[in-house]
């Protein structure tokens, strides 16, 4: 258990239960808490000057409470970015980008300012001093809300500096069970699982929103090279997808390749769909590599099994990455995050298999 009495701690408030269990329990370890909420963005049907959920259990704890206005930051590093990748044929993954740039970047320089010692947030995952000096990010006690796979870029210096007071904490029931205990009003609130700026979890419609950026029709292409149909715009498909192709054909088809510059979206049958590895930019190592291969597990997406792979590290921050056995849906936008145990090593940005 860290000791947090007497230090000023920001916690970063999203009005969720989470982030204001994770204020109660500081307040209550006798840390000088303070709440900081992030506007992002407008949401609709929002009421100007009202309180939302951060500001009202921040008044019930008694906390000080600021807001900072990240909007302009917010529209240009991640919404902006998410239609460019989208528009370019990949899928990203913004809420890896928020970590790195927002919360942890902007929010991380407020809470500073504010003369906060930590900054601490409601995020699902461990952090180790170890022998070695170096700070290690470990899975969360709770499995099933590790987050430990959208945190992969930070650094040394944001570790020594960021608290995750949930990391531990056995199961969701038990954080709605203190929060309970502590009587705040947003204890039973339901969590939301979709992209924050995306109304309605609709990222089509979002996209479409700014029609110059849209290519129109153009061709869906069989592996074998015959043109099988037609598209309204790359940007609506992903890598594995199967629903909406709108052909029939003797097998099930899905999305293989997506070409944005061409404007063409390749499919193929469940074969295409697996790949021995892939390559990788952008990499960020939480404890540095050393060697120019390693031996790791990693994750393609968030929600899948770690599996075994070798690590070829490249020239500027770039690698390629083979699997044991080939995997499905290797996407580019999306992170790859390498592992070892419950440790993890570092990861990137997919740009494409191998």
């Amino acid at each position: 258990m860290h000791d947090y009495n007497g230090k000023k701690i920001a916690v970063a408030m999203s009005g969720g239960v989470d982030s204001s269990t994770v204020a109660a329990l500081l307040k209550e370890q006798g840390a000088q808490v303070i709440g900081i909420n992030m506007k992002l963005f407008e949401r609709p049907g929002e009421v100007p000057g009202a309180k939302g959920d951060a500001e009202v259990v921040a008044d019930y704890l008694g906390i000080p409470f600021h807001q900072v206005h990240f909007e302009t930051e917010f529209a240009r590093l991640i919404m902006e970015d998410f239609r460019d990748q989208y528009f370019g044929g990949a899928t990203p993954n913004p809420c890896v980008r928020c970590n790195r740039y927002v919360k942890f970047g902007l929010l991380l320089e407020k809470a500073r300012e504010l003369g906060a010692d930590y900054l601490a947030t409601g995020h699902y995952v461990r952090t180790e001093l170890g022998a070695d000096g170096l700070w290690h990010l470990l899975k969360a006690s709770y499995l099933a809300k590790d987050q430990s796979y959208f945190l992969y870029t930070l650094t040394q210096e944001q570790l020594s500096r960021v608290v995750f007071p949930l990391g531990e904490v056995p199961t969701k029931d038990e954080v709605r069970r203190r929060a309970a205990e502590y009587g705040l009003p947003v204890a039973q609130k339901s969590e939301s699982q979709e992209i924050c700026f995306i109304p309605n979890d609709d990222y089509v419609a979002f996209l479409e929103m700014e029609p110059q950026h849209l290519t129109g029709p153009g061709e869906i292409v069989h592996v074998d090279g015959s043109v099988i149909g037609r598209h309204n715009g790359t940007h609506r498909y992903t890598i594995g997808q199967r629903r909406g192709l709108g052909i029939a054909w003797k097998e099930p088809l899905y999305v293989v390749a997506i070409d944005a510059k061409e404007n063409r979206v390749t499919v193929g049958e469940i074969g295409g769909l697996f790949a021995p590895g892939l390559k990788v930019s952008d990499l960020n190592w939480i404890v540095p590599p050393g060697a120019g291969e390693l031996e790791a597990s990693c994750k393609i997406r968030y929600r899948q099994q770690p599996i075994e792979c070798r690590v070829r590290l490249l020239e500027g921050g770039e690698g390629e990455v083979r699997f044991v056995e080939p995997q499905k849906s290797v996407t580019p936008g999306q992170s790859v995050v390498f592992y070892r145990g419950e440790e993890v090593l570092g990861g990137g940005r997919i740009t494409g298999a191998l």
